[in-house]
């Protein structure tokens, strides 16, 4: 009784359930520079939408090849990003495609030099396709970090992101005189979690926000042991990126198991156990 009165011991989910997530935040941006030192930084409007640094982009390269060496670009089947130009320069750097060239037959996802990037074009070859979601954006309103540009000025720095999710070409969400709440972020966080079950992928990677995975997190905490709470609900670092799993308990969202067989096939007589060793005494009296 102690151990599910604090969730601890084993838990049992059907497989077709269940979802392989993995959380990114976005790596090092210009605005993390000063405002990491003084909050009041991030209200600069030089950091509008802020890029990456030359030390994020070092970031990115360190955990691309993690994410080559570990297996994962093998298993993910799409990644989700933030429409805002550091996740995407974080989604495209990590889970991008090699070896673009300009006479190449497929659209790059960044073209060279996007967002002061110095970096050369980036290919949408041989990679899992990248599409932004704006309910996974960083807190909204007040600082000029987290407004984004046009989705038209977007599709020509990101040519092979698919943007058609969003509801507008301008930004609507954002506001320059309204911060939004921790609650209304948190529970535009568990919206956002929902909407993956409409996804058909099981092995997901979302590339977001420090603000955005904290508070989301940290309002399904009641949902695990303590111990595990302190895993997840930590702050991300620059570029860090951890591996869930997330859980349809409601049985509303999941699609019919690919892996699950019936058994009994071709039919044929099959008594329980119980039953055999039954007739089995039955014959010794």
């Amino acid at each position: 009784f102690a151990e599910m009165e604090t969730g601890a011991g084993i838990g049992l989910y059907p497989l077709h359930r269940c979802k392989n997530i993995y959380l990114v935040r976005h790596a090092q941006g210009i605005h993390n520079v000063d405002g990491d030192k003084n909050y009041k930084a991030y209200m600069s409007h030089d950091y509008f939408d802020a890029e990456l640094t030359q030390l994020g982009w070092q970031q990115v390269d360190n955990l691309r090849k993690h994410v080559r060496s570990s297996g994962l670009h093998k298993k993910i089947e799409l990644v989700i990003s933030s429409p805002l130009m550091r996740t995407m320069q974080t989604a495209v750097g990590v889970f991008g495609g090699d070896g673009y060239t300009d006479m190449s037959d497929v659209l790059p996802l960044m073209v060279a030099n996007a967002g002061n990037s110095n970096r050369a074009a980036i290919s949408s070859s041989n990679c899992p396709p990248i599409i932004t979601e704006e309910s996974c954006r960083e807190h909204l309103g007040v600082h000029p970090c987290d407004q984004r540009r046009s989705i038209s000025d977007y599709q020509f720095l990101f040519p092979a992101i698919d943007f058609s999710l969003a509801k507008s070409d301008e930004d609507i969400l954002w506001k320059a005189d309204v911060r939004e709440t921790i609650e209304e972020l948190a529970a535009r966080g568990k919206k956002f979690l929902n909407w993956l079950w409409t996804r058909k992928e099981k092995e997901i990677a979302i590339v977001t926000h420090s603000g955005f995975l904290f508070h989301t997190l940290n309002a399904l905490q009641n949902e695990c042991h303590p111990d595990v709470k302190k895993e997840i609900c930590s702050h991300f670092a620059n570029c860090e990126l951890r591996s869930m799993v997330i859980v349809d308990r409601s049985m509303l969202g999941s699609d019919s198991s690919v892996t699950d067989y019936p058994g009994k096939i071709p039919k044929g007589i099959d008594l329980p156990s119980d039953a055999v060793v039954e007739n089995d005494n039955n014959i010794k009296a």
